[in-house]
């Protein structure tokens, strides 16, 4: 700080405890006050016992914490050589590499047992592939014909949908894990894998001699049930992204008109942009298959439980012949299964269509009240006159809270259509943050306001004395004060 600041603050603040100075002699009596009765005794024991809390057991359960994610994070990072048959640890090669396979899975799949399976992923190209799931006990030649059952039975949404979002590549199988037999032979095509508990990733059977490495990039895959995901761009939570998901549709297609105009303008001039560059970079074919390669990741964990819970249907037998308690327990299953069914359907056609007539019409009252207040509240009376809106702080917050209202139907028949389709769709994940973060603004200041409005209707004595005795001695005796120290 610049010396000549130092003082002027030093002035003030003489000055102000000077002029405040039965303020400051309340400070002091309440510090003595508080010692003589063991107050700052107290808080001095209990901050001693919480630094040795802290230093005892909170510091080394961080550091062990750290130690242990630095050595995962080491572990999963390298990259592994392919493994010589005649030796138990990888050795590096020492020609020149012609090709580089990586292979990426999630460490979490690698079975515990030695139990042998297959690999099932994406094969993006000749040498690069990404596992999905790990198919314990099924042979190869069942799972290529019972390939459209496995990936089809309780699906969220369909097939080809997620499928043409992870790059229209078909799953396949890319080879074996832990297989009973070992290759000599690396084939690129079908791979064959080691794994055990204590390996930090899988090992390729292939002789030292083949010129390949690979890199194997173990990864946890998003949970899209947490609405996990990754992205190369951050998540939008502004409302300026509406229009994607309301459409044209009155009067939705007025918002935002000017910032779209802004954002075409802007589009405009990155087109020139790019017409007077100089030098351009064509983009490679492994940056042109990143976004896929993102989306086959988020994609991974919701085809792995399904293929998982669909894994009964591959390579199994004819049935037998069901016995008489069988087919009594089959047939009261079905039996129950035709009455819920048919409560369902009864429900659907007679009881549901005037429930929803009446909810839509108790809808449209709220919303044309709500239409008519953001009216009143954005009217301005002179063609230069401010609107109700900008001179109140309270309208403001009121049309601020109508217009969430207006959004929430929009917003709720959206997310309505995210359980007909994959969770792994990440598309309607910024409306659901929008519409769960303004139900909770609105339901916390109802809260605040319930809270605060019965406080002060049950305690309204003590409330108006404690504010007139705060104005009274900061506006009236205060001021006094500060009049009769500058006339002494």
């Amino acid at each position: 700080m610049h010396p000549v600041s130092a003082l002027t603050f030093g002035i003030f603040l003489a000055g102000y405890i000077t002029a405040r100075w039965d303020l400051v002699t309340r400070l002091y009596e309440l510090a003595i006050f508080a010692w003589d009765h063991g107050v700052i005794t107290r808080a001095a024991k209990g901050f001693t016992v919480l630094s040795i809390f802290f230093i005892l057991l909170l510091i080394p359960i961080e550091r062990i914490a750290a130690r242990e994610a630095a050595f995962v994070s080491t572990n999963t990072s390298k990259e592994y050589s392919i493994e010589s048959d005649d030796s138990q640890n990888p050795q590096p090669l020492e020609g020149g590499i012609s090709a580089r396979e990586q292979l990426r899975r999630r460490g979490s799949d690698a079975p515990k047992d030695g139990i042998s399976g297959i690999l099932v992923g994406w094969r993006n190209s000749d040498l690069d592939v990404l596992v999905v799931s790990v198919l314990q006990g099924v042979e190869v030649g069942k799972v290529k014909l019972r390939k459209h059952d496995s990936r089809a039975n309780g699906a969220g949404g369909t097939q080809y949908h997620i499928l043409d979002r992870c790059g229209r590549h078909p799953l396949q199988v890319l080879g074996t894990l832990n297989a009973p037999s070992t290759t000599l032979h690396f084939e690129p095509k079908f791979l064959s894998l080691r794994y055990d508990r204590r390996d930090a990733a899988p090992r390729i059977d292939c002789s030292s001699d083949t010129g390949f490495t690979v890199q194997v990039v173990v990864f946890d895959r998003p949970d899209p049930k947490r609405m996990q995901y990754l992205s190369m761009t951050p998540i939008s939570l502004a409302l300026a992204d509406n229009g994607a998901a309301y459409g044209n549709v009155p009067p939705f297609d007025t918002f935002n008109t000017d910032e779209d105009a802004d954002q075409k303008r802007r589009r405009k001039l990155v087109e020139k942009l790019k017409q007077h560059t100089v030098v351009r970079h064509p983009r490679t074919p492994k940056e042109l298959a990143l976004p896929t390669i993102i989306n086959q990741v988020n994609c991974s964990a919701e085809l792995n439980d399904l293929m998982q819970s669909n894994i009964g249907l591959v390579g199994v037998r004819t049935r037998r012949s069901l016995s008489v308690s069988e087919r009594l327990a089959e047939s009261a299953a079905h039996l129950r299964n035709s009455v819920v069914q048919s409560t369902k359907s009864a429900y659907q056609k007679n009881v549901w269509p005037i429930l929803s007539e009446v909810f839509i019409f108790l809808l449209m009252v709220q919303r044309i009240l709500a239409e008519v207040t953001l009216q009143l509240l954005d009217w301005a009376p002179f063609p230069n006159a401010a609107a109700l809106k900008d001179i109140s702080a309270t309208a403001q917050q009121v049309d601020i809270r109508l217009q969430q209202f207006c959004y929430w139907p929009a917003q709720y028949l959206m997310l309505q259509k995210r359980r007909s389709d994959w969770e792994s769709i990440s598309y309607s994940h910024s409306e659901y943050i929008r519409f769960y973060n303004s139900l909770w603004l609105v339901a916390n200041d109802v809260i605040i306001g319930i809270a605060i409005g019965s406080y002060i209707l049950e305690n309204s004595a003590h409330v108006a004395a404690f504010i007139d005795d705060l104005v009274d001695d900061y506006s009236i005796a205060g001021l006094q004060r500060m009049i009769t120290w500058l006339e002494n």
